[in-house]
């Protein structure tokens, strides 16, 4: 059986926080608000991996009215879901993640950040493609006010 899930997160930026993106520290004034560390890339993976597998959400597994999860690392949250699945026999055949930020320039970064989370997720790096584009001026995103990030995941078991 193959199932195919989509994600998507949003995050506004924040003066004195660090910016965790794709599960790497990107240079950055500004990092992005959030419950955990606000790796809005991992967020929408992570919502994409369980729309797949069909287990809800992220807001159902780390509630921000949950404490234990207030300034986590995305990387560890991803790591429990993905753990998780694995367990009821779920195989990761590909993740593909759009990010979509004004600021800081990421395409520097997409190596960095395709390998990180191919290490969390156990896959090779082949599996994990990630792709940045701007909205050339336009809306909250284009005033560099966040960063979106969209992921879709094809997850395959046997039946």
């Amino acid at each position: 059986m193959q199932r195919v899930g989509s994600g998507l997160d949003v995050h506004a930026f924040a003066d004195g926080v660090p910016l965790w993106l794709g599960g790497i520290q990107i240079p950055h004034e500004r990092g992005l608000a959030g419950h955990s560390d606000g790796d809005a890339a991992i967020h929408a993976l992570i919502d994409a991996l369980l729309g797949a597998a069909g287990r809800g959400d992220i807001g159902e597994w780390f509630p921000s009215s949950d404490d234990r999860w207030r300034d986590a690392r995305s990387t560890d949250m991803l790591r429990r879901v993905w753990t998780e699945l694995t367990a009821d026999d779920w195989h990761l055949d590909n993740v593909d993640l759009t990010l979509v930020a004004s600021e800081p320039r990421l395409a520097p970064f997409r190596y960095q950040m395709r390998l990180a989370l191919a290490d969390v997720l156990g896959c090779s790096i082949g599996q994990v493609s990630l792709k940045a584009t701007t909205t050339d001026g336009l809306g909250a995103l284009g005033r560099a006010e966040g960063i979106l990030a969209m992921a879709t995941v094809l997850l395959w078991r046997e039946d």
